[in-house]
């Protein structure tokens, strides 16, 4: 698996990292035996970057994910967790949660230090408190040793320039903004992360499945029409032969300037696919065909979190 450099971090991230959502059974019902063999096929394809929270599955993704862990030297994996949110409607981040947040996620997961630590959808709660408050306090806990980087998770684009205008960060992570259909994260917020020397990490190739075969979600969040374009570039790949999700995965990988491309699945045959996908050249005559069924959609997303932050 190719590697890049993540920032000034000096980590060296896979480009195609494994994002373990789905062992909280956030999707659908998953098997134990399912999720731990999921993880150990993702660390075999190179997948060694290794991205969770404590909100997926509410504190399960976790714990399996330390079961799974269990055993495996520690340096084999680089470990992202979350802070902040813990239920759909939970957040809490002042001081004194983040040093219990981390101290029960190091537990969950079975190591002494994490290697990076995200404030986790901080759209949804007055950005000003990341700033005072939760960002200096996890700054004290990189100090002491427990977690190696600090940065931030979120959806809409504003929330990124709030808090690099104010202050500083190690890394970033974006998640179904660098897509097919939707690129505004590389095209407003990747130059000014660069310049920053922040490292940047995307999440979410597929768009919470606009960009597959699989049925759309009843609470996928995105327009019709943008709903109704993705179903035209499906067919239109599947006329090739092609899998959108393939097309999808590999336009997400492709760009230099993003460090790794979260995706998670407890599916392992999906893992495998993903890993020989990432070794493949990408189409690019299917791209801009691609590409032209989405141009009247494109970047069309939606609000998430408070209208204040949109």
């Amino acid at each position: 698996m190719e590697t890049r450099l993540l920032g000034k971090t000096g980590l060296r991230l896979p480009i195609l990292s494994f994002g373990a959502s789905s062992l909280g059974a956030e999707f659908r019902s998953v098997k134990i035996e399912e999720a731990l063999e999921s993880v150990h096929v993702a660390l075999d394809c190179g997948l060694n970057f290794i991205d969770t929270s404590p909100f997926y599955g509410r504190g399960m993704s976790e714990v399996l994910l330390g079961v799974a862990l269990r055993g495996i030297p520690r340096d084999r994996y680089t470990l992202c967790s979350k802070l902040g949110r813990y239920d759909l409607a939970h957040f809490d981040f002042s001081a004194k949660r983040v040093a219990e947040s981390v101290d029960v996620s190091l537990h969950r997961l079975g190591t002494d230090h994490l290697d990076i630590m995200l404030c986790h959808d901080i759209e949804f709660v007055p950005m000003q408190q990341i700033v005072d408050e939760t960002l200096p306090a996890l700054r004290k806990i990189q100090k002491a040793g427990k977690v190696r980087f600090i940065g931030f998770s979120g959806y809409p684009m504003k929330i990124f320039r709030f808090i690099l205008d104010q202050t500083d960060v190690d890394c970033v992570l974006s998640y179904n903004q660098y897509t097919l259909q939707n690129t505004r994260f590389a095209d407003e917020i990747v130059p000014l992360l660069k310049a920053k020397g922040v490292g940047v990490m995307n999440a979410g190739p597929f768009s919470a499945r606009l960009l597959t075969n699989a049925p759309l979600p009843v609470w996928l969040k995105e327009p019709e029409a943008v709903k109704a374009a993705a179903r035209r570039a499906a067919e239109h790949c599947a006329s090739k032969g092609v899998d959108i999700a393939k097309l999808a995965l590999q336009f997400s990988l492709a760009n230099p300037d993003i460090t790794t491309t979260v995706s998670g699945s407890a599916n392992p045959n999906n893992i495998r696919n993903w890993a020989r996908w990432a070794d493949e050249a990408l189409d690019m005559q299917l791209l801009a065909e691609v590409q032209a069924i989405f141009a009247p959609v494109k970047n069309i997303g939606h609000k998430e979190g408070l209208p204040d932050n949109n």
